[in-house]
């Protein structure tokens, strides 16, 4: 089954803390060890469950005053799911590109002024690159044919802004039909998720 935005409307009641500031990142074939070890990430225990996550996430925030970020990955259907509340290392370049080398990952980042950034790389080159609430319209310029696809799954091409929680959606649905990891609710509340944290930028 092809994932639209309409897969995702759980995400506004199920994790509101985590969709308003985030950045999740698909590694695959990669160990969540391994992220953190290309990260440059400390382990800093193990979590089990998304609100679990968001709390650790931000009693590190004020323990650290920001000095850290805090990031949590999980392993599911053979991809390591990196989840950051409130952060965006996984959505850098030079931090994309990394994680990517040798594999591939997809990325998205949204902070609490919606700027926000959806991208693909392949052994560390960037394939894809889009801005959610401002994806490419029709008549846009589209070397990558991706435009049929991300209006597929749900973004609007709209020029003048668009829903910011409609983009959120699509953007996780994107992010599945490029790995094919469907994230739920239940995957998301029963994963062991492997806490670290890393320098800030």
């Amino acid at each position: 089954m092809n994932a639209t935005a309409a897969d995702y409307r759980w995400l506004d009641d199920h994790c509101p803390e985590l969709i308003e500031a985030y950045c999740v990142t698909l590694v695959h074939a990669v160990t969540p060890q391994e992220v953190l070890g290309r990260l440059g990430a400390r382990p800093e225990g193990r979590v089990t469950g998304i609100r679990a996550l968001v709390d650790a996430a931000r009693d590190a925030w004020r323990a650290t005053g920001g000095d850290r970020h805090y990031l949590a990955v999980a392993r599911v259907d053979g991809w390591s799911v990196l989840v950051e509340p409130n952060g965006y290392l996984g959505s850098l370049h030079e931090t994309a590109a990394e994680l990517s080398r040798g594999t591939e990952l997809v990325t998205h980042f949204r902070n609490v002024n919606a700027v926000d950034q959806f991208s693909r790389y392949v052994d560390g080159a960037l394939r894809l690159r889009v801005e959610p609430l401002s994806p490419p319209a029709p008549q846009d310029a589209d070397p990558g044919g991706a435009a049929a696809l991300l209006r597929d799954v749900g973004f609007d091409p709209r020029r003048d802004g668009g829903d910011v929680g409609a983009a959120t959606e699509a953007a996780f649905a994107l992010a599945e039909r490029l790995t094919g990891v469907r994230l739920t609710p239940q995957v998301l509340d029963g994963a062991e998720w492997l806490s670290g944290s890393a320098p800030a930028y």
